[in-house]
C-alpha cells in the first residue's frame, strides 16, 4: 500500500482529517444536498490538485481526509473548498434554504444556547 507521490523535487505521503460544520451545528446537511455534496466536494478538491480519500456527511457536520500536495496549505486548500462549497449550495438550493429560514423563523442565526 504504496501512496507515495511525487512532485519534481520531492516524495510526499500527506493526509489530513479535516472536519466542519454549518454554523450553529444546524441540521441542513439532508436529502438531496447530501447526496450532490460529496461530488462537489471531490470536483474542488481535483481543481487544487488534492483528493478526497474519505468522506462522511453527517446531519450536522463533514468528516473527511484529504491529501493535499505541499505544495498548497492545508487551510488555503480547505478555505477554497468550504467557500466554493457554500456558493454552490446557496445557488442550487437557494428554495430549501429560504424554506429552512422560515420554517424556523429565523432570519438572522443565532448560535446561543436556549
Amino acid at each position: 500500500m504504496n501512496n507515495v507521490q511525487y512532485l519534481s523535487h520531492t516524495k510526499w505521503e500527506c493526509k489530513f482529517h479535516v472536519v466542519w460544520i454549518p454554523k450553529c451545528r444546524r441540521k441542513m446537511l439532508y436529502g438531496q444536498l447530501r447526496k450532490n455534496l460529496g461530488d462537489v466536494f471531490h470536483d474542488l478538491a481535483r481543481q487544487k490538485e488534492s483528493r478526497v480519500l474519505e468522506g462522511h456527511l453527517q446531519p450536522d457536520h463533514v468528516h473527511m481526509l484529504i491529501s493535499i500536495p505541499p505544495k498548497y496549505a492545508v487551510s488555503q486548500v480547505v478555505g477554497y473548498m468550504k467557500g466554493k462549497s457554500a456558493i454552490h449550495i446557496a445557488q442550487t438550493y437557494r428554495l430549501i434554504l429560504i424554506r429552512f429560514q422560515v420554517e424556523t423563523n429565523d432570519s438572522w442565526p443565532s448560535c446561543q444556547a436556549s
